[in-house]
């Protein structure tokens, strides 16, 4: 299963970092981005998250939350917040079924090794609840700021 621009994000109710929890409904009305990401705490993850985070002025200035998700648990969430001062939710989903429902639960390979994981990738969601854009296999340098200039033409 996946999903592509002009389709309605898929519904969710996920626990997030310091113990609360994040539904569609509690973003209705506001447009957002959810990016997933593969490990907490990880090179790529780390970078990825602070670019995210040097941004979140300029991506509030235009009414755009910033959510992030992988499949790691909220304890894991909340050092990864606490340690690189993150300003912005982290969604927790340890059974992968909304990550699953996204089509980013892909194989990938490794020294060789194939394995399944995080598609690193990022949906750009309007204030009505669908998909605007989607980056899939994101490439962390630049990225963040290759997501605000979309989020400026919403």
């Amino acid at each position: 299963m996946s999903v592509t621009e002009g389709d309605p994000l898929p519904e969710f109710d996920l626990p997030t970092d310091g113990g609360g929890s994040l539904k569609n409904a509690d973003l209705a009305g506001k447009p957002f981005v959810l990016y997933l990401y593969p490990k907490d705490d990880t090179s790529g993850c780390t970078k990825e998250a602070n670019a995210f985070k040097d941004l979140k002025g300029a991506f509030d200035a235009i009414g755009v939350a910033i959510v992030g998700l992988s499949k790691d648990g909220v304890k894991s969430h909340d050092k990864f917040k606490a340690k690189h001062e993150l300003n912005f939710p982290l969604l927790s989903d340890e059974a992968g079924g909304f990550v699953e429902a996204l089509g980013a639960w892909v194989e990938k390979s490794m020294y060789g090794k194939k394995y399944m994981g995080i598609d690193r990738s990022t949906f750009l969601v309007g204030s009505d609840g669908a998909i605007k854009q989607v980056w899939r296999g994101v490439k962390v340098p630049g990225h963040a700021e290759a997501v605000l200039e979309a989020a400026k033409q919403l």
